[in-house]
């Protein structure tokens, strides 16, 4: 039985993990960040209402929605906007009914680990780059200053990650960015003038007006945005799986696939009613469960409370969005390398015969096209993932190519 201080830190640790991507979203789009926080907390304890409890996942803001959330705030304006991502959802939910009528069987045949698992690497083999990019290193350029303080959060966290019988092993990424804070203040990388600025209560005046705004259901609002979940759908299977694993549990037979697909649906919705983002399930919370091996889902239930009092406190969000982009990098790092690592042990323990060439031509396929194919365009308005291709690709090549051994 953990304290109540370590399940608090534990559920801290997780609102830090995913608080610069939802962040991020709402940032690019033009929503309020304060909201994008509200409906992540709401969408989660929605999401875990309806899988029983049993599934550690947080959500937070898709990316995949942002160039049609662009699109339509800027064309057709918030009420659009709303009405489109509701819509959004109601597509999870349909095709939540879909699942429920498919046996496990069905389900794991559909969707076997020699196609799931090679996506579970092109996951975080793709999201690399972005931590590699906000510790300071790009192809281009190489800031030293912000490489340093990457390397030191990073050290940090691994050398906590070794110490045994320690409080701070099961906190290792929240005891690493107060040290990277801190030695980012002494490097003068911290600018605490929007801290200084911003309101302790409240979603100020852009949150509140856009809370107000009821939703809008026109046919080209919901034409633009709703396609876009075909292509999360596909990634939600990948999240699933990979937070399976980690967890050595299989959540395509319980809670079920149709609920994980309905309380992402149902996320969404209410996402859309309270004027945040899509949400989606986060690889970095599953990249934190990898870390400290504590698979309790009532953390992340905390952390669901602890985001949604975040959104109505402007000047704790400032500081924490204070926190200099090396940070987060050092972090991310190491978080989507064990996600990597995941969709190996998927291959691993699926028992998977590398000397069927069949078996080395489907992964190395879905790898590949995962990893470094992305944005294929299907019209103006919608581009297919690199995810969402590999999964395609892996299922078609898992159903034609033949066997030359016994099915694994």
């Amino acid at each position: 039985m953990m304290s109540k201080l370590r399940v608090l830190c534990l559920s801290v640790q997780h609102v830090f993990a995913m608080f610069g991507a939802t962040v991020l979203v709402p940032l690019v789009v033009g929503l309020p960040t304060s909201l994008a926080l509200l409906s992540a907390g709401v969408g989660t304890l929605l999401f875990h209402s309806v899988t029983k409890g049993i599934v550690p996942c947080f959500l937070g803001s898709s990316f995949a929605f942002i160039p049609v959330f662009i699109i339509a705030l800027r064309d057709y304006g918030l009420a659009e906007l709303k009405g489109g991502i509701i819509a959004a959802g109601l597509v999870y939910v349909l095709f939540s009914q879909l699942a429920r009528l498919m046996s496990q069987q069905q389900i794991k045949a559909w969707f076997p680990s020699i196609v799931i698992g090679p996506v579970i690497m092109s996951i975080g083999l793709k999201l690399i780059p972005t931590a590699l990019s906000m510790a300071g290193y790009s192809a281009q350029s190489l800031d030293y200053k912000s490489v340093f303080l990457a390397g030191v959060t990073l050290a940090v966290m691994i050398i906590i990650s070794f110490l045994q019988h320690s409080f701070f092993r099961l906190v290792p990424i929240l005891f690493a960015i107060f040290v990277g804070y801190i030695v980012g203040i002494c490097m003068g990388m911290v600018n605490l003038d929007a801290v200084k600025s911003a309101a302790w209560f409240g979603l100020g005046s852009e949150g509140w007006t856009a809370l107000k705004t009821m939703p809008s259901f026109t046919l080209r609002s919901i034409l633009l945005i709703a396609p876009v979940t075909l292509v999360t759908m596909m990634e939600h299977l990948g999240d699933m799986k990979n937070n399976g694993a980690v967890c050595s549990k299989d959540f395509f037979e319980n809670p079920g696939l149709h609920r994980t697909l309905l309380g992402d649906g149902l996320a969404t919705m209410a996402a859309g009613l309270l004027g945040g983002p899509a949400n989606t399930t986060y690889s970095e919370n599953t990249g934190v469960l990898a870390v400290t091996k504590v698979y309790d889902p009532k953390i992340l239930r905390y952390a669901a409370v602890i985001a949604i009092l975040l959104g109505f406190s402007g000047k704790i969000v400032a500081m924490i969005q204070s926190l200099p982009l090396p940070v987060m990098g050092g972090i991310s790092l190491l978080l989507f390398s064990l996600i990597t690592m995941v969709g190996l042990r998927v291959l691993f323990e699926a028992g998977i015969d590398l000397s069927d060439f069949r078996n080395i031509v489907i992964p190395a396929l879905v790898l590949v096209v995962g990893t470094f194919v992305d944005g294929i365009p299907v019209s103006s308005t919608l581009t297919l993932s690199g995810s969402f291709l590999a999964i395609v690709l892996g299922l078609f090549l898992n159903l034609t190519l033949p066997h030359h051994t016994a099915a694994k």
